[in-house]
């Protein structure tokens, strides 16, 4: 699965905005001050934030990393070889 920079930047702000939201209401509820209610949601929309942006980078990191066919042990290159070497032989 591929995002680009933009869309995983929209997913992350779509995400940190529903979960502030939800957190907003929840301390709305509760009898504290406006200040830490606040406060409260501006922390959690932030690290929410945060956690999306770290997830989306070390997906990529790991996905830039992948070179090793699981099932055959192959290298992507050698995969591609012996495929076109088989596509080949199948249209003699």
């Amino acid at each position: 699965m591929y995002l680009s920079n933009r869309a995983a930047f929209v997913r992350s702000i779509v995400v940190s905005g529903i979960n502030g939201a939800i957190t907003l209401i929840l301390l709305l509820i509760a009898p504290l001050g406006l200040a830490l209610v606040i406060t409260n949601t501006v922390l959690i929309v932030l690290s929410t934030f945060v956690a999306c942006t770290l997830g989306d980078r070390v997906v990529a990191w790991l996905l830039r990393s992948q070179s090793i066919n699981t099932l055959g042990g192959w290298t992507q290159q050698q995969g591609i070889q012996h495929f076109e070497e088989r596509e080949g032989r199948d249209r003699r």
